[in-house]
């Protein structure tokens, strides 16, 4: 078959870098403790992301890499890695719109890296094998890089699975005719369905499967690990304890107020005390006052003692 006239789109590329880096940004941003990275270790991550699997495509090809011939990819890296970084927490809780930036992403560095091998005459496979390594050693580079185990070998839903899937349905598309874009782009929509779908109902290999990714990061320590119903269950925890503090405020609050009126009880019994005791003390000066007015009548002189 005649080796197709394809170019790779400059704005494509670099596309794809940024969306790398910011990839790898998020990454990175979410490490905390010892494994925390500052401004240039998140700016090399996001590099790594981003341009990783296009200079692993092009060592591969025995070709000048593609990343190092002009300014932009560089400059997108950064640019893309401290944008990812800065906006890491409005990303992290985007996590659904990342699962589905980090399929594409997938899909376009394999798609890229398969139709640039089939545009060198490389053959069905080899180009395969370019494309998938092409999808998968940005993600690989940065695991390296970081000291973590290797993603692709541990995680649970599928990823060289749907980078290798694209790649194969790129290269079928093109030897049974049709052109080559087209067929990147069937390529990456084949790789991004079934990430998607894998991730979205769990799916994994059975071999990953008992290679489950908990136990990795238990045994490691690096990884830190949260399924889904673990998170539910946090956040009902939290929302719980939210609740005891409000009712624990309130408790509180009633406690003060029932202090408040005792108080106010205990000085108005003290006053009434202090009434009372005024009030016998006046009783007693009026007492005394009449006593003394009594008078003392003497006894008449002859009378009769027995008759008064």
């Amino acid at each position: 078959m005649t080796e197709p006239a394809f170019v790779l789109p400059l704005w494509a590329d670099l596309l794809a870098v940024g969306l790398g880096g910011v990839q790898g940004a998020v990454f990175a941003s979410g490490f905390q403790g010892q494994r925390r990275l500052d401004l240039l270790g998140v700016a090399l991550i996001g590099i790594i992301v981003g341009m990783g699997g296009g200079l692993i495509r092009d060592i591969l090809l025995g070709v000048t890499p593609a990343t190092l011939q002009s300014n932009g990819y560089l400059i997108t890296a950064v640019a893309a890695s401290l944008a990812g970084m800065l906006l890491a927490g409005l990303f992290q809780r985007l996590n659904k719109l990342i699962v589905a930036l980090d399929a594409v992403l997938i899909g376009l560095f394999g798609a890229f890296g398969t139709s640039k091998a089939l545009a060198l005459g490389l053959p069905l496979v080899p180009a395969i094998f370019v494309g998938a390594i092409s999808a998968v050693g940005g993600g690989v580079a940065r695991d390296i890089a970081m000291g973590l185990p290797i993603a692709i070998m541990h995680v649970g839903s599928l990823y060289a699975v749907a980078a290798a899937g694209g790649c194969t349905a790129l290269g079928i598309a093109f030897e049974l005719g049709m052109p080559i874009v087209p067929a990147a782009v069937l390529g990456i929509a084949v790789t991004t369905v079934i990430r998607l779908l894998a991730v979205v109902f769990d799916v994994s290999l059975p071999e990953q499967r008992r290679i489950h990714r908990r136990r990795v990061a238990l045994e490691t320590g690096a990884i830190p690990v949260v399924s889904p119903a673990t998170l539910a269950r946090a956040q009902a925890d939290a929302e719980q304890a939210q609740v005891d503090a409000a009712q624990a405020q309130a408790d509180a609050a009633q406690a003060q107020a029932a202090a408040e009126q005792a108080a106010a009880a205990v000085g108005q019994a003290q006053a009434a005390a202090e009434q009372a005791v005024e009030a016998v003390g006046q009783a007693q000066a009026a007492a005394e006052q009449a006593t003394e007015g009594l008078e003392v009548i003497p006894d008449a002189p002859g009378a009769d003692p027995d008759i008064r």
